[in-house]
């Protein structure tokens, strides 16, 4: 099946670098215009205009998600430029590696105020305007062009991680956001679903695998390997897409069977 996003508007959150880099590409290359949202504004628009050498619509906004107001702006920005959000990719995210007995109370703001608190309050954000849509809409926004919220977890939302507790707790509380999202925004046409990660290299973590503590934790994982952002880009696509009318509220976990374990 080839499934396209043609004629779809879809923010992409933490879009300077990783894995919300990719996302945008492949939104980008299966025909969405996509809004670029991070911190790092010069990133952004670097991003933007290799999108857009490629053909695709493409626009950078500055987004802070742990101040709500920069939120507001951001996603004003973004519909001022794209017109209305239908897709969602929530993936602003910051990890602390740390034994419990070590975390300062400015660790745990650091991770919840980022992954928890900004990750509600940017779907929050999102999600009013998709339900406004649809009640302006006679008869309810149609399933088949209704919002898609997609939530990046990780595969330590779904089981404990050495030395990631508090990043941990704030996926497991992603998890729980999402299920919470599609059943109470179903009926405006709106799926929620979250992606649960495990161990991708991107060009933050590359250099750890090579060190003797990451081939130590590849003897760990399944089929000792680590994943590629390219590994997600079915599952992003999928639930992007209008075909995905009946996948609401999955919890998906793409980590080469570590949380089976």
């Amino acid at each position: 099946m080839d499934i396209r996003l043609d004629g779809r508007v879809a923010l992409v959150t933490g879009a300077s670098s990783g894995l919300g880099e990719r996302f945008a590409r492949v939104l980008a290359e299966s025909g969405a215009r996509v809004a670029l949202a991070a911190r790092r504004v010069d990133r952004l628009e670097a991003l933007a205009a290799s999108l857009r050498d490629s053909g695709a619509m493409a626009y950078a906004v500055a987004m802070d998600v742990t101040r709500i107001d920069s939120i507001e702006a951001g996603l004003d920005a973004a519909e001022a430029a794209l017109g209305p959000v239908d897709v969602l990719i929530n993936n602003s995210g910051v990890s602390s590696s740390k034994r419990l007995g070590e975390y300062t109370e400015a660790d745990y703001d650091h991770v919840m105020d980022t992954n928890l608190k900004g990750a509600f309050f940017v779907a929050q954000a999102v999600g009013r305007r998709m339900v406004a849509r649809a009640r302006a809409t006679p008869g309810g926004e149609s399933a088949t062009r209704g919002g898609r919220i997609v939530n990046i977890a990780s595969t330590a939302g779904l089981r404990p991680l050495a030395q990631l507790a508090v990043y941990s707790m704030s996926k497991a509380a992603v998890v729980q956001m999402t299920r919470s999202m599609a059943h109470e925004w179903g009926r405006f046409g709106i799926n929620t679903n979250a992606i649960c990660p495990g161990y991708i290299e991107t060009d933050i973590n590359r250099e750890h695998w090579e060190t003797p503590a990451g081939q130590k934790l590849l003897q760990i994982l399944p089929r000792r390997r680590v994943g590629q952002p390219a590994d997600l880009d079915a599952l992003v696509v999928m639930l992007s897409a209008d075909t995905a009318q009946f996948v609401n509220g999955a919890v998906i976990a793409a980590d080469d069977g570590l949380s089976a374990g």
